[in-house]
């Protein structure tokens, strides 16, 4: 049986590139983004942190549905044909990541830095997912498993006061916007170590057996609800214990609402496993109740979800851009532009300067719904030109 394409996992894909814009417009917009840290319970406003902590769906989500995908994409093609795709788009978007992202993200046409990112993860996880695609399925869930629940352990090491990061622990694990030099006056910064997310991509992949064509649809609602549910209440007990799964631990605070923002507050970089639970869990508790739901928002994100990877490019250069004329109508100059560059990785952008976030939302709102034509052009293109080889990679 031909698989036909699932809504749902377009739609919940919509929704959270959607929702990954808010963070990036918020880089770029709010007067704190880059003078603090809206997490930290000290100094933050509820608005604040839920603004920030929303954001930390998209990524896993992202990730993991990439993995399902590929499982897609495997009904139809032999493992030879799927192997030579994923390792091939893999390196093609760890060339958009240096390339044409890290432009995106910087405007400086130096290239001073090189930022290593979502894009990143995702792709040298489709290389490694294209090598072990020839490997028994079971063995594939096993390692997922492995290094989603036993990543953490990893940190036990990282607690130590001697401890010193190097280039390939920050790679592998411990990058948290991690720079290293490369040569003159040009740095790589990590900000994606890549083996946690990678066995995200092989839980997604395992998790995409449920949506088969021959897989019967009731069964799959239940198992991603039980799933759902079980991750959530995994993360609970786990997260209550303090012992293990994040190496942030939660206190008690100064009211019982501000304990309850430290409880969720968890590690994104890198995804811890209570990280991972926590998002990952309602996302796909949403996954067989999207599968029912038709409606013009439906319909809206799907559009979204199924040119994610361009939405994601444009998004960013259209957030930049207008972030860039914010900087001129707050009175700098062309003048000031490289001096920006100097102190900090982003032309255009000044520490301290910014909009409160009514500001923030206004302009988030406005990239979303002005892209959405575009996206829509996008997609009946790609729909109807499923001729052209080359829209794959894109």
């Amino acid at each position: 049986m031909k698989p036909k394409r699932i809504e749902s996992i377009d739609v919940l894909r919509g929704i959270v590139m959607v929702i990954m814009a808010l963070d990036h417009v918020r880089d770029y917009f709010h007067v704190g983004a880059n003078t603090g840290n809206p997490l930290n319970l000290e100094t933050t406003t509820p608005i604040l942190f839920f603004t920030r902590w929303i954001t930390h769906f998209c990524a896993p989500v992202f990730v993991f549905l990439s993995g399902t995908s590929i499982y897609l994409q495997s009904l139809r093609k032999t493992k030879k044909e799927l192997s030579v795709f994923l390792v091939k788009r893999g390196l093609w978007l760890i060339l958009v990541e240096v390339v044409i992202i890290s432009f995106a993200w910087s405007f400086n046409p130096d290239y001073d830095f090189f930022f290593l990112q979502v894009i990143w993860a995702i792709g040298i996880s489709m290389v490694l997912l294209g090598l072990l695609i020839h490997l028994p399925f079971r063995f594939i869930l096993f390692l997922g498993l492995l290094i989603v629940f036993g990543h953490n352990l990893l940190d036990i090491p990282e607690s130590d006061p001697g401890f010193k990061h190097g280039f390939l622990w920050d790679l592998l694990h411990g990058g948290f916007f991690s720079a290293y030099p490369l040569w003159a006056n040009h740095m790589a910064m990590i900000v994606y170590p890549f083996v946690p997310w990678t066995g995200v991509m092989l839980l997604g992949y395992c998790i995409g057996a449920w949506f088969a064509p021959n897989y019967d649809a009731a069964k799959r609602a239940r198992n991603l609800t039980r799933l759902g549910m079980g991750l959530i209440a995994f993360f609970i007990v786990l997260r209550f214990l303090n012992i293990y799964g994040d190496p942030l631990h939660w206190s008690a605070q100064k009211n019982g609402f501000y304990s309850f923002l430290s409880f969720i507050n968890v590690q994104k970089y890198p995804p811890s496993l209570l990280y991972l639970c926590l998002m990952l869990g309602p996302a796909i508790l949403l996954l067989p109740f999207l599968e029912k739901l038709k409606n013009k928002f439906t319909r809206a994100m799907g559009v979204y979800g199924r040119v994610a990877f361009f939405y994601y490019v444009v998004h960013i250069y259209l957030v930049h851009f207008i972030s860039a004329i914010g900087f001129f109508l707050r009175g700098h100059t062309w003048a000031e532009v490289k001096h920006t560059g100097q102190n900090y990785p982003f032309n255009f952008l000044v520490p301290g300067e910014g909009y409160d976030l009514p500001m923030v939302y206004f302009v988030w709102a406005f990239v979303v719904i002005a892209l959405f034509p575009f996206c829509k052009w996008y997609d009946q293109y790609k729909t109807s030109h499923k001729e052209k080889w080359w829209l794959s990679y894109l």
